[in-house]
């Protein structure tokens, strides 16, 4: 699905206009993404939780001269699902 396909459907779920659904899922973006940004979990009860998750230095390797480097630590963003997410796609 993208996100046209996403607006659409939020447009006729919730009954309202698409300009009114895009700057709705926008804005949820963006809260989102700020609230990562700072630090902080987003838990969305029934849907999952989102998280920035710390990964450490690793031993990589470079696809193009085969030669082996040492990659940086980084922060990474993360999703896990909740259990009525999970229950949802298994049926």
């Amino acid at each position: 699905m993208t996100k046209t396909e996403l607006i659409n459907s939020i447009a006729d779920k919730a009954n309202c206009t698409k300009k009114d659904a895009s700057a709705a899922l926008d804005a949820t973006i963006a809260a989102i993404q700020e609230a990562l940004v700072n630090g902080d979990k987003v838990a969305i009860t029934g849907f999952g939780t989102f998280e920035v998750r710390e990964r450490g230095e690793k031993t990589c390797i470079n696809p193009r001269t085969k030669e082996k480097m040492t990659c940086p630590p980084c922060k990474a963003p993360a999703f896990k699902a909740g259990k009525s997410l999970k229950e949802a796609v298994n049926g």
